[in-house]
């Protein structure tokens, strides 16, 4: 899964959750639930899709990691690369 790939699955599961909003208009380093004023239920649906979707199971322990753009897809391309070896 390529940075390209997750980004894209990030805007699709986000258009799920809140499609009022813009995924592509938030900086890589901003805070994804301050830029689009998720609240914590959004944020934690967010997680879960992602996890659905790509296929990484993601605990709870790392959700810290994914509060931004840059560390959601190195979290994800790291993982997805881990999980299917």
């Amino acid at each position: 899964m390529t940075p390209a790939d997750i980004r894209q699955l990030a805007a699709e599961v986000m258009a799920g959750i809140a499609p009022e909003v813009d995924l592509s208009t938030v900086a890589d380093h901003e805070d994804l639930r301050d830029a689009l004023d998720l609240d914590s239920m959004d944020f934690l649906n967010f997680i879960i899709g992602l996890s659905q979707v790509s296929g990484v199971p993601i605990p709870e322990s790392d959700y810290p990691k994914l509060f931004t753009l840059q560390g959601l897809v190195a979290y994800l391309v790291l993982r997805h690369r881990d999980f299917e070896t």
